[in-house]
């Protein structure tokens, strides 16, 4: 091999490697079915109900003393449309929806 030859093959690396950088997706979350944020009833859905149309939450926390369960789906990109969504379910002390709230970016999925 050639000096020459391991040059071009070292810069051709390093074109694919910053290529295929600049195009990359960066996927925080999951998918969860937006169509049911609509059906969440305050006062009403239980953690079992949430639980049951969304799955296990991204994250759960605390505030204000109550507990929070929080559903994202990123969808990043160096070029292109970026997407985000993200439900946040505050629950009372008894496991019943006490507020929500629903973000997004998108008007539909971000697949």
């Amino acid at each position: 091999m050639t000096i020459r030859f391991l040059c071009r093959t070292r810069s051709a690396l390093l074109y694919l490697v910053t290529a295929s950088s600049l195009t990359a997706c960066i996927t925080i979350g999951r998918s969860f079915p937006t169509q049911g944020v609509p059906s969440v009833a305050i006062g009403r859905s239980t953690q079992a109900d949430i639980q049951k149309i969304y799955g296990s939450p991204f994250r759960t926390g605390v505030e204000d003393g109550d507990v929070t369960w929080t559903y994202v789906n990123f969808k990043l990109r160096v070029f292109g449309p970026q997407c985000t969504q993200d439900l946040v379910v505050r629950f009372t002390a008894n496991g019943v929806v006490k507020s929500f709230t629903y973000n997004t970016t998108s008007a539909g999925s971000c697949g």
